[in-house]
């Protein structure tokens, strides 16, 4: 009869930040199997997000017992055997040999026997399906305990597995199966016996006082967040990472606030923040302005009525913490960051690529080349290159290596360097991840850009290019930062000039091309105008626009067509060696190709001063008033004539009508 199942793996602490993962890949292991054996329907309703630090399980609706017999052919001996053999055969699979029918083969006719077969039984099943499970799991690593040879990310001290309230036998990582799992380590009931699968989350809740789903405690935890934060007239900025890794560490959460003392906001508030939520899992406190505040939350495992104990433990193990930092910050500012530049010599950037003092001044020469295309401060944008990697060599960015550039720009303004100096050093490394905000100013955004230019145009060099799902030097990172600076900030900058490299500049592009179907283009329209490797890439959001303006149009997927079929014509026509230059009125000969020449030069002499302004819109829609001669031109005109003047004359009229129109995008491309 089927029935809810319940699978539960009751484990040492496992891995926070991947708990999630493995919660929702054991679970969706385990259905997609059971639905493969037919001893789960494929609607069946489940939970898959039932994972604590200490069990991954999963919850499956009307499971079967065993899944439904099912009928299938077996073949036999061949139609000429002995009457015996046919005989036997169908005695061997309990059917009459009236029964048997007889099938073609590439080896000949036999005889087939259609016979029941029963499905799968889960008391037989299931053990090893969760075994197969288990194998699948995103682990890097593995791990033994005890004398056993079991393997998995955490020693595991329990399995149930339950149908109904009846436990199915079997073994799993060594672990005989049962009905009995652990509350709360100090809050809820040691040990539980499960009644039936049913009844497991309301047990563990009630019972062990565990909140079984993740997606419950995340939203428990969020939603006393917000709410002290409103008592507390703060904002938590963005905490939505630490989230979800705070989730996997507890299983039954509360809030509560703590606080250290206001004197260690002398140190630049990254360091502090750091801290807080790296080492100790705190939810930092801002004001409006996001100015740190001198107070934190804590995500505790314990609901007590007087959590003081709590939070004054949690604020005592804080403040060596925010000390430590106050010391890296003053040691760091007894040298200036001018004197670290030479020591950059004795740190390794790459072994072919040299060091991390060669890198600067490789990263100099290209911020002062770029800085000076933008008309921007040269010398400013020269210095900063130079002390940008010196706090390499501070102590707090050893410590905290995520403080790359954040502290060089403190530094910087504490040895009395320009802000607009200081302000490139500390956003040179920007954006870090997606949604991450631009470096401020041409300084800025000069260094930004040759610091991840060097990087690509390095690697690239030395035959190290992302490949398959591998990135290790953070390449496709870098050249989305160069796409989304350029664009964002509109520069007027070649990809050309700026990547010489032909590979990198399609590395860049494909990059570009997923940004630009984020902002909503298709993939036609993308490669419309990425196909005409674009130097300007601040341009090409503006010419996209004017392809989706020119689609609206009645006369697009006309014109669209036509340019297709005209550069098939002229493909065809310089394999073959043809050759041809633009088109002369005087050696046209029908009323329709002349039509088409004069429509074109008026359409052009139009357009040309728009494309000039920017006005790519107004550029493409110009042509719109093509259609009807270039229609009547294929109908009439017989491009490829026997007289060869006369032919390379129609082709050079072809060739202009497709320069023409393509100077914003290749219009062809839209053509279905």
């Amino acid at each position: 009869m089927p029935d809810t199942l319940l699978v539960e793996l009751l484990t040492e602490e496992l891995p926070p930040k991947a708990l999630s993962a493995l919660g929702a890949a054991f679970a969706n292991g385990i259905r997609a199997e059971l639905v493969t054996l037919g001893l789960a329907p494929q609607n069946a309703k489940w939970d898959q997000d039932l994972a604590t630090p200490r069990r991954l399980a999963v919850l499956i609706r009307d499971v079967a017992e065993r899944a439904p017999s099912e009928e299938k052919e077996v073949s036999g001996p061949g139609a000429g055997a002995p009457p015996a053999a046919v005989a036997g055969f169908a005695k061997k699979h309990g059917v009459a040999v009236e029964s048997l029918q007889r099938k073609s083969t590439p080896k000949g006719e036999v005889f087939v026997a259609r016979v029941k077969a029963g499905g799968a039984a889960l008391d037989e099943a299931l053990a090893g399906v969760v075994e197969r499970a288990v194998k699948k799991l995103p682990i890097p690593k593995v791990m033994r305990w005890g004398d056993g040879d079991a393997q998995f990310v955490r020693p595991v001290h329990g399995l149930v597995m339950l149908h109904g309230s009846r436990v199915v036998p079997g073994s799993v990582l060594g672990l005989a199966s049962g009905n009995r799992t652990q509350g709360h380590r100090f809050m809820g009931k040691r040990d539980l016996t499960i009644a039936s699968a049913d009844q497991y989350l309301a047990q563990l809740r009630d019972e062990g006082r565990v909140v079984c789903r993740f997606a419950e405690r995340k939203s428990a935890i969020e939603r006393g967040l917000t709410e002290h934060a409103a008592r507390q007239d703060a904002d938590l900025g963005v905490y939505q990472d630490l989230l979800d890794e705070v989730t996997a560490l507890v299983e039954h959460p509360s809030v509560y606030v703590g606080a250290f003392p206001a004197s260690f906001l002398d140190v630049p508030q990254e360091c502090l923040i750091l801290t807080m939520r790296q080492n100790q899992k705190y939810f930092p406190l801002f004001d409006r302005a996001g100015k740190l505040l001198p107070r934190f939350f804590i995500v505790s495992n314990m609901q007590v009525a007087d959590p003081r104990h709590i939070i004054g433990g949690n604020e005592k193990v804080v403040r060596p913490r925010l000390e430590d930092a106050r010391f890296f910050y003053n040691q760091d500012r007894k040298a200036r960051l001018e004197e670290r530049v030479p020591q950059l010599a004795k740190v390794v950037y790459h072994n072919k690529l040299g060091s991390q003092l060669e890198r600067v001044q490789r990263i100099q020469l290209l911020a002062g080349r770029i800085s000076r295309t933008l008309k921007a401060d040269v010398a400013a944008a020269e210095r900063a290159a130079w002390l940008s990697k010196a706090d390499l060599l501070t102590g707090m960015v050893g410590e905290f290596p995520e403080l790359q550039g954040v502290m060089g720009g403190y530094y910087a303004l504490h040895d009395g360097e320009s802000k607009e100096i200081a302000q490139a050093i500390s956003a040179h490394y920007k954006p870090r991840f997606a949604g991450d905000t631009l470096p401020e100013g041409a300084v800025a955004c000069a260094l930004a850009l040759a610091d991840k230019l060097d990087a690509l145009g390095g690697m690239f060099g030395i035959g190290q290019q992302p490949t398959g799902e591998k990135d290790p030097f953070g390449l496709r990172r870098a050249a989305l930062g160069v796409v989304r600076i350029l664009v964002e900030r509109k520069l007027p900058l070649s990809l050309h000039e700026l990547a010489p490299s032909a590979d990198l500049q399609a590395f860049i592009l494909e990059r570009f091309a997923g940004y630009l179907k984020d902002l909503g283009f298709s993939t036609l329209q993308v490669e419309s105008v990425l196909s005409q490797n674009p130097a300007r890439l601040d341009r090409v959001p503006q010419q996209l626009d004017a392809v989706k303006a020119f689609q609206a149009l009645p006369e697009a997927d006309s014109l669209a067509a036509a340019n297709k079929r005209v550069a098939n014509i002229l493909r065809q026509a310089e394999s073959k060696g043809e050759s041809f230059g633009s088109a002369q009125r005087t050696e046209l000969k029908e009323a329709a190709e002349i039509s088409l020449f004069d429509a074109l030069q008026k359409a052009t002499g139009s357009a040309n001063p728009l494309f000039e302004r920017g006005d790519y819109a107004g550029y493409l829609k110009t042509f719109a008033v093509l259609k009807t001669p270039v229609d009547a031109f294929f109908d009439k005109v017989m491009v490829m004539a026997e007289q060869k003047a006369l032919r390379q004359n129609r082709l050079g009229l072809l060739a202009d009508l497709r320069k023409a129109m393509n100077r914003v995008a290749d219009i062809s491309k839209l053509a279905v």
